[in-house]
């Protein structure tokens, strides 16, 4: 006799298409994309436009991460990390969470369009979700350790979808000068940076996981010296790289920028001497560590924004 099933209730069903969508990946998209949008239209808050973007940009990113989750059924039944997830468990099926995905998309980009005004965004949207699925997950992520590096592209968009709603809505006046796109750049390459070491340092402490599902994570192909003196790199380009914004800022970000860079540095570098010591570390610490120094540094920048002072360029000019 075939085992039966266990029945799940409309709440369970419910609680299994919420965590398709991993909301606590998800809360990057609040991190990145607030401060983007205040920063783009430094001293003018726009509300009604930012929850337009955040719900449009929360239904790609539903999206992203479902389909993701699809493609990595078969390995996520290996992982002790990933097995509680819907598709691991069986809660939804597969074709059940790949047309909910499919939904997601498409009111996505509807809503980013239709009510945000920014067909821009939405196409930035449907080109994020194209590149986690094909380019990371499907092709990166089970070939080679650089996964993490080139992959991470794709969890750096959510500045540049914000950036695109807020000048498609007011473009006029965010226009002139360099202050423009290539802030959205740096915050891009902020998180771009950012990524490797966040995600190794949840490698180093899951290596058995991702070296059982066959997938080639850094910690798992390469020594643990190597891996934190690459962390270490990571970290001191992730802070060099914030520091490029503080010129388009005020004083209250450049301190925060500073602080939190160095306190980010010093945490990577006792983890790669507790390695090259040969002493205990504890890698999670850095990877909670990053979580703050990310929200820290972006929430810097929000407030900051919303203030409208006059940017460091401006006080030394």
């Amino acid at each position: 006799m075939e085992a039966e099933q266990p029945v799940t209730t409309f709440a369970d069903r419910v609680k299994a298409y919420i965590a398709l969508t991993k909301p606590r990946v998800i809360e990057l998209l609040l991190v990145a994309t607030i401060p983007a949008m205040l920063q783009a239209a430094r001293g003018n808050v726009d509300i009604g436009l930012i929850l337009l973007t955040l719900v449009g940009g929360w239904m790609g990113a539903a999206s992203a991460n479902t389909f993701n989750m699809v493609a990595d059924y078969d390995i996520d039944q290996l992982m002790r990390r990933t097995r509680r997830r819907p598709l691991a468990k069986d809660t939804v099926t597969v074709n059940q969470a790949r047309i909910f995905a499919w939904v997601m998309m498409i009111a996505s980009v509807l809503f980013l369009g239709l009510l945000a005004h920014s067909w821009l965004a939405a196409g930035f949207v449907v080109l994020t979700i194209w590149f986690y699925i094909y380019v990371y997950t499907k092709w990166l992520k089970r070939r080679t350790w650089q996964n993490v590096i080139w992959g991470g592209a794709a969890g750096c968009m959510p500045v540049i979808v914000g950036w695109a709603a807020t000048t498609d809505n007011h473009g006029g006046a965010l226009h002139a000068g360099w202050s423009s796109w290539i802030q959205a750049i740096i915050l891009f390459m902020i998180i771009f940076f950012w990524t490797p070491p966040h995600t190794w340092a949840l490698g180093m402490r899951y290596r058995e996981d991702y070296e059982a599902a066959g997938v080639p994570m850094m910690p798992v192909v390469k020594p643990p010296l190597e891996v934190t003196r690459q962390i270490l790199a990571y970290t001191w380009a992730t802070v060099i790289t914030s520091l490029l914004l503080v010129p388009a800022a005020g004083w209250i970000y450049a301190v925060v920028a500073v602080a939190s860079g160095a306190w980010f540095i010093l945490m990577a570098h006792r983890l790669h001497i507790g390695v090259k010591n040969g002493t205990p570390v504890k890698p999670m610490k850095l990877f909670f560590l990053s979580n703050n120094y990310l929200s820290i540094l972006f929430v810097a920048l929000s407030v900051d924004a919303v203030l409208g002072w006059d940017t460091v360029a401006q006080m030394l000019s």
